[in-house]
């Protein structure tokens, strides 16, 4: 960290470099932080949590009895020891409340203005954050497993939908209606993800053992369909179908520069695409255990020098590096089955949402400071003490001026 310092001071090395090895290492040494507690509303398990990408400040999170809560994660008391205040929620007394479980919420990616969830009762609501009511709600034939809205998208205001049907389904905020829809999987759509390279390419998950890929602008069907053979065993056999797992596919995550996918199946596997070429990778991770049945919302880091990947693995999260398959760590701390998990990469902070209802922060561990000066040792050996101390991150940041105002 020294040799990098002074390299950054001195002018001849690149500061992108000293941040992404900062970021590496703060994720991994991330650990439970006790000092920092989520309040908690939720009064059963927590189902998928998402932090608006503006500030890195406001996190959603909903939970199976319909609820969904916004919470402020800034430390404004100065205190190390604190708690992530609830904002607002829309809880079961509230007229506008989803009947059952919300299986996704999401920010709008521009502002905080706006934020979308859905749920089992068949619907996607559109939600002022203001005044915590739905400016739209759109309603489906079948149960709502996932839903997403595209982070790079400038020219469309499309929302991707996955049900128990097989059609993917896509809502037009401009228009207020389900402006067409994907047809190609044969079983209910688990997970849902747009590109974060392309505006226009969406990746869809199935029961069906299948990952399609789309271009939305065409009509003609999907761009293609990944295959974990890379066209090897449909050499022997015509007939043969591409499948991206042995079961059902029901986690999707596209790495943050858009250049690979990550997927987790219900074979107990995650793999690793090239979202180009639509080639497996042939990365190993073991055996991830993935027992859900619904949509599984893992999430990947931004900004390391390797990145990684947080996966819900039972009642702990499993962290293992993308592009080698190898697993770091294991962090421990709910009672119950993990849900989501939702990475802040501000300050390469992690938070979990599990069926024992608490959310958990998980922080990059502080380095106990270093004196600048070693007396014990006699003079002729004395060495000179040099004393690199971590920013702490429990020093609250100046409040800044949000789109979000809640009365």
């Amino acid at each position: 960290m020294l040799g990098l310092l002074l390299a950054r001071q001195a002018g001849i090395d690149d500061p992108v470099r000293l941040r992404r090895t900062t970021s590496t290492w703060r994720v991994l040494s991330l650990e439970l932080n006790k000092d920092r507690d989520v309040e908690r509303i939720h009064g059963t398990g927590i189902n998928t949590l998402d932090i608006e990408p503006v500030e890195g400040r406001y996190m959603l999170s909903g939970g199976s009895d319909g609820v969904i809560v916004l919470h402020d994660l800034e430390n404004f008391s100065g205190k190390p020891t604190y708690t992530c205040k609830a904002l607002g929620y829309v809880g079961r007394s509230h007229p506008d409340v989803h009947k059952f479980s919300v299986e996704t919420v999401q920010w709008y990616p521009h502002d905080t203005g706006m934020f979308t969830s859905s749920s089992f009762d068949k619907t996607l609501k559109i939600w002022d954050t203001n005044v915590l009511q739905p400016a739209d709600v759109f309603h489906f034939e079948g149960t709502v497993y996932s839903h997403h809205m595209s982070p790079v998208a400038t020219n469309h205001c499309l929302i991707a939908v996955g049900t128990k049907r097989p059609q993917v389904q896509l809502c037009d905020l401009k228009s207020g209606s389900c402006s067409h829809t994907l047809q190609g999987h044969r079983q209910e759509v688990l997970a849902v993800s747009w590109s974060t390279r392309h505006e226009y390419v969406l990746a869809t998950a199935s029961a069906d053992s299948k990952v399609n890929l789309w271009d939305v602008r065409k009509a003609s069907g999907c761009l293609s369909t990944l295959d974990q053979h890379n066209g090897e065993k449909s050499k022997a056999s015509s007939e043969a179908a591409s499948t991206a797992h042995n079961g059902r596919v029901n986690g999707l995550c596209y790495m943050n520069d858009g250049l690979h996918l990550l997927t987790i199946g219900t074979d107990d596997r995650m793999r690793l695409w090239n979202s180009f070429t639509g080639e497996n990778t042939l990365v190993n991770y073991g055996k991830v255990c993935n027992e859900s049945r619904k949509g599984l919302k893992f999430t990947v880091s931004c900004g390391c020098n390797q990145e990684f990947a947080f996966v819900p693995y039972g009642s702990t999260i499993a962290v293992y590096t993308v592009f080698t398959g190898e697993q770091v760590a294991v962090l421990r701390g709910h009672y119950s089955t993990v849900n989501c998990c939702v990475f802040q990469p501000n300050f390469q902070e992690l938070y979990s949402g599990s069926k024992d209802c608490n959310i958990l922060a998980w922080i990059p561990a502080l380095r106990e400071p270093v004196n600048d000066y070693v007396s014990e040792k006699p003079k002729e050996t004395m060495d000179v003490g040099v004393s690199l101390s971590q920013p702490s991150l429990k020093k609250s940041r100046e409040p800044k001026t949000s789109l979000l105002q809640l009365e």
